[in-house]
C-alpha cells in the first residue's frame, strides 16, 4: 500500500535493526484517515473470504482491526485481552503470547460468548515479526472450533519469519506494508518480489 510506506518513510523510525517506531501515526497517536484506508484496502483483500468476525490483540490492533471490521459490514470486532476481567463470566479461551517489541509474556484471552465454532475469523494486527502474537490468537480460534480465514499485518518484518511460519501453517497471509530489512536506521522495502 504506497500510501501507508510513503508515512513510514517520512515519519517511520528504524532503531538498530529489528524495531521499527511508528508510534506518530500507527499505535500510540492514530492517523484516523490512514486507519480508513488501512480498513478498506484489508476489506478489499479479503473480499469473498467470508469472515464473520475480526480478531486482534488489544491494544495496538485495535486501530486497524476496527476500521477493517468497519470496511467489511460492520463484523463484530473482538480484541483478545492481556487480563482476566471479572466480568468474564462466561470463561475464555486463553493463550500465551510473547511480545516481540515488549519482551514480555502474556496470556491473552477471549470470552468463550463471543466466539464459537460457527465463526469465520479474520485476524488482524498492527505488525507481524516473529508470529507470536498470531499463533496465539490462532490457538484461540482453533480452542473455539472456529476457522480461521486469514491474517492481515498493517506492517510485516519479514526477516523476523512470521509470515513464513503462518504460511507453512497454510494460512492465507496479506501485509500491507513488507520491510525486508532495516540497515543503519533505513527502512528498506521489499518490492517485485525480492
Amino acid at each position: 500500500m504506497r500510501l501507508l510506506e510513503e508515512k513510514i518513510l517520512s515519519e517511520g523510525i528504524g532503531i538498530g535493526t529489528e524495531i521499527i517506531k511508528l508510534d506518530s501515526f500507527l499505535n500510540h497517536k492514530v492517523d484516523v484517515g490512514l486507519t480508513a484506508r488501512i480498513g478498506e484496502e484489508f476489506a478489499r483483500i479479503f473480499e469473498g473470504s467470508g469472515a464473520n468476525k475480526v480478531l486482534t490483540v488489544e491494544a495496538s490492533g485495535i486501530p486497524a482491526a476496527l476500521a477493517t471490521a468497519l470496511a467489511m459490514g460492520n463484523l463484530p470486532l473482538l480484541f483478545a485481552k492481556k487480563s482476566a476481567p471479572n466480568t468474564m463470566l462466561d470463561g475464555a479461551f486463553s493463550a500465551p503470547v510473547k511480545s516481540f517489541t515488549k519482551g514480555t509474556l502474556a496470556t491473552v484471552r477471549v470470552s468463550k460468548a463471543f466466539l464459537g465454532k460457527e465463526d469465520r475469523v479474520l485476524i488482524i494486527d498492527d505488525f507481524l515479526a516473529t508470529g507470536e502474537a498470531a499463533i496465539g490468537l490462532l490457538d484461540l480460534v482453533r480452542q473455539a472450533g472456529a476457522r480461521c480465514v486469514g491474517f492481515g499485518a498493517v506492517v510485516e518484518k519479514e526477516w523476523q519469519g512470521g509470515a513464513a511460519r503462518l504460511r507453512d501453517l497454510g494460512y492465507r497471509v496479506e501485509s500491507l506494508a513488507v520491510i525486508a530489512s532495516i540497515t543503519d536506521g533505513k527502512i528498506i522495502f521489499k518490492r517485485n518480489g525480492c
